[in-house]
């Protein structure tokens, strides 16, 4: 079976790493892939941005490729699911109207509140001086989420009012996310611990991942500001067996249930960032791809034939279907450049990539490789995934691994999975 891959980063590099491993594989194409993405068996970078739409299609039929798989938001939400099947080429993906439970924060909100999801109370607003007029008087601390796509920079939880009235002006006066912040949602606080929970969906059957956490904040201790994620380890403590069955029956299952009221079928991969405390669990957002860095870890304990399951999704042919995973935990940790989520400079050569083994893997999230040499390319950069027999062990080997690797100005947080310990 010949495959194209859709991406760039970690995630993209992770779910090419697992595709390689099936004997249903012969191919992978990854468009565009990264440095470390061309060093998996089978597998061939291509040169097309995962926003090149008509780009990808042309490829995709002259390569008579049997399966698509869509790592990353933009190209979901731009249509790149209803363009291909109406080519009749097999892809996994939400459609342009399912992308939208990431592509607009409203959408999103309503389908929980028409659906009776529970979720955290909000208001939206197009026009900076009443939502400055709100901020003024509402509790704190209080959220601000752009609309919009924002490569997860979009959220800002404001402690003070202060805070909050600058996060306004720096999303709908001085347009710093550009369009994605013209429209403002402002909803409450909530107290607790997030998780990850991502499903399989084939727009009927729903099939569970592993759960997982992530850790979003840039500096130890959940300090400084919001990234794409830093971090994330598979399982986590916080869902267990009847919280897992809580979280299909009472929020997945229903959010599915409410699209398709609105005649709106999805299939591919839906993730539910939830908070979670010891009275409920509430949505705090809904993304329409796999998770990164959660995919890294989640891939790394998953057993089965990934690819079989992707292709079955695409099908529809997931009924009775089920996941087998390894035992032990998976902690991913991610190494990036000076400077991020802002401004970051590229291009330097990265030293210690060591030899990796069946309990440790390096993810190379923004890389590029020049004269045989590998190098930055991206805010985030690489993510060192291990194994070990409980968090804590997983917690040693990945670190251990993750110290022998630098490149100037990289950094890392220290405390990825340290929450549970």
């Amino acid at each position: 079976m010949k495959v194209l891959v859709i991406g760039s980063g970690g995630r993209e590099h992770a779910i090419t790493w697992k595709l390689s491993q099936s004997e249903l594989c012969t191919k992978i194409y990854v468009a565009p892939g990264n440095a470390g993405t061309e060093e998996e068996p089978k597998t061939e970078n291509i040169d097309f941005r995962a926003e090149d739409l008509e780009g990808l299609l042309s490829f995709a039929k002259n390569q008579e490729i049997d399966l698509t798989i869509v790592g990353p938001e933009a190209p979901l939400v731009s249509g790149l699911i209803d363009l291909f099947e109406e080519n009749d080429l097999l892809c996994l993906g939400p459609n342009k109207l399912a992308a939208q439970m990431e592509g607009s924060k409203i959408f999103m909100k309503d389908v929980l509140k028409k659906g009776n999801i529970p979720t955290a109370d909000y208001e939206v607003f197009s026009d900076p001086l009443l939502a400055k007029k709100f901020l003024e008087n509402c509790e704190i601390p209080i959220v601000l989420k752009a609309d919009g796509l924002a490569g997860g920079k979009g959220v800002i939880v404001a402690f003070s009012r202060e805070e909050a009235l600058e996060a306004l002006n720096s999303l709908m006066v001085d347009k710093k996310l550009g369009s994605a912040g013209d429209i403002l949602v402002i909803e409450e606080f909530l107290e607790g611990e997030e998780a990850s929970f991502i499903v399989l969906c084939d727009g009927e059957s729903i099939v569970p991942l592993a759960s997982s956490q992530d850790h979003k904040q840039r500096d130890d201790g959940d300090e400084g500001p919001n990234t794409g994620g830093m971090g994330a380890f598979s399982p986590t403590p916080l869902i267990d067996e009847e919280y897992n069955k809580k979280i299909l029956d009472e929020i997945i299952q229903p959010t599915l249930d409410e699209l398709k009221r609105r005649k709106i079928v999805y299939k591919g991969f839906l993730y539910a960032g939830l908070m979670i405390n010891k009275e409920d669990i509430k949505v705090l957002e809904y993304n329409c791809r796999f998770g990164d860095p959660e995919t890294q870890p989640i891939l790394m304990r998953m057993k089965s034939d990934f690819l079989d399951l992707c292709f079955k999704a695409a099908r529809k042919e997931l009924h009775n279907q089920s996941i087998e995973w390894d035992d032990r935990f998976a902690l991913g940790v991610v190494m990036a450049s000076k400077g991020y989520p802002e401004k970051y400079e590229t291009g330097f050569p990265i030293s210690g990539i060591f030899e990796e083994s069946s309990y440790v893997k390096v993810f190379h999230c923004g890389t590029k490789k020049e004269l045989n040499e590998i190098r930055s390319d991206g805010g985030r950069v690489l993510c060192v995934t291990g194994l070990g027999d409980n968090l804590n062990d997983a917690f040693n080997i990945t670190y251990k691994a993750t110290s022998k690797i630098n490149w100037e100005g990289a950094f890392y947080r220290r405390d990825i999975g340290k929450r549970k310990q």
